[in-house]
């Protein structure tokens, strides 16, 4: 089962397995992120809540019917964290350390109902010129609705080890 996402563990066993060694990204490389997610209502109620986002965009549907959008936003702390944490199984599963985030834009709005999916395209990759064993990754991920409709954008780099340092087999992965 080489390459599907799962390690042979023993007879009839199989570990599934985040993410890839930094050998194993090479750029140009695009991974669709699956499965999709619907966000609710209770999503941006509950993030706003947990963030301290008092914005009447985000929670005030009366204050919103006067908006060009006619209805509350969902706030962009939840799309981000829906698509950043899609993109984390297949890209940055193996990370020791997220490095961060750039070019971040949010280009058109999300609403309670709306079906996010995501991609991530693996932009350069290098070894770490400070720590051995480990290389950084950067990717360009997209959020897109179910209508093909690109939302947010954004660039993420992360430490990853090399398959010489094999951190997940000695973690019981």
């Amino acid at each position: 089962m080489e390459g599907t996402g799962y390690k042979q563990v023993g007879p009839q066993r199989y570990r599934e397995l985040l993410g890839f060694a930094f050998e194993d990204f090479t750029v140009g490389d695009v991974f669709e992120h699956r499965p999709g997610r619907t966000v609710t209502e209770a999503d941006n109620v509950l993030m706003n809540t947990l963030s301290l986002n008092p914005s009447p965009l985000h929670l005030d549907a009366a204050y919103c019917a006067h908006t060009p959008w006619e209805r509350p936003l969902i706030s962009s702390l939840v799309t981000f964290s829906v698509v950043c944490g899609m993109s984390v199984r297949s890209t940055s599963g193996r990370a020791l350390a997220n490095l961060g985030w750039d070019r971040i834009r949010l280009t058109h709005p999300v609403f309670a109902g709306d079906t996010l999916y995501a991609e991530s395209r693996i932009l350069a990759r290098r070894l770490s010129a400070k720590r051995e064993g480990e290389g950084i990754v950067t990717c360009e991920t997209r959020g897109l609705k179910s209508t093909g409709e690109v939302f947010l954008t954004f660039e993420r780099s992360f430490l990853v080890p090399t398959r010489e340092r094999g951190v997940e087999e000695r973690a019981g992965y």
